[in-house]
């Protein structure tokens, strides 16, 4: 009788620790879902030196960049984060040209999109990343402006990272 405890222990141990750590696996996957996001992309029509550069998903989180230039100076950029917020959601934290940040809860996912959405900021209230092809990634903003509608749209090629444009 007593060789049959330790064998039970030692089936139950590993069962508890995968049950344990279940949550944390299920959140860091969510995250990975947007892996495709990952890398240099070139903001279409827009001069050289313009990019948006995601990092591959770790830590629970995405790291991004965004750079827009214009006659040879940067005349817009910002900072994105996403990543698990305290309470096991998903957020996008946008700090653009220095402005106050903005947090838009992740709404909507899929195998090619994203959807962010915070109906208490100004404008944007909707961001929208698309996955056109392996090579096309749409950015797209929705919002309201004085009582109306508004989208921009922001289609990007993949690049390669250290090729920002200038060819």
């Amino acid at each position: 009788m007593a060789t049959g405890k330790p064998i039970v222990i030692s089936l139950l141990v590993p069962l508890l620790l995968l049950l344990a750590t279940a949550g944390t696996t299920a959140s860091a996957t969510e995250i990975d879902r947007l892996a495709w996001l990952t890398g240099c992309w070139i903001p279409d029509g827009q001069q050289a030196g313009s990019i948006e550069q995601w990092t591959a998903p770790a830590g629970k989180s995405i790291l991004g960049v965004n750079r827009t230039v214009r006659d040879g100076e940067t005349v817009a950029f910002e900072f994105i984060r996403i990543s698990e917020d305290d309470a096991g959601n998903i957020v996008l934290i946008a700090s653009p040209s220095g402005q106050e940040k903005a947090r838009f809860a992740l709404t909507s996912i899929s195998a090619n999109e994203a959807v962010f959405e915070n109906p208490e900021h100004d404008f944007p209230q909707k961001i929208i990343y698309h996955l056109q092809d392996q090579n096309t990634l749409i950015g797209r903003i929705e919002g309201v402006i004085d009582g109306k509608d508004r989208a921009v749209d922001f289609p990007m090629t993949r690049s390669h990272c250290g090729d920002d444009g200038k060819q």
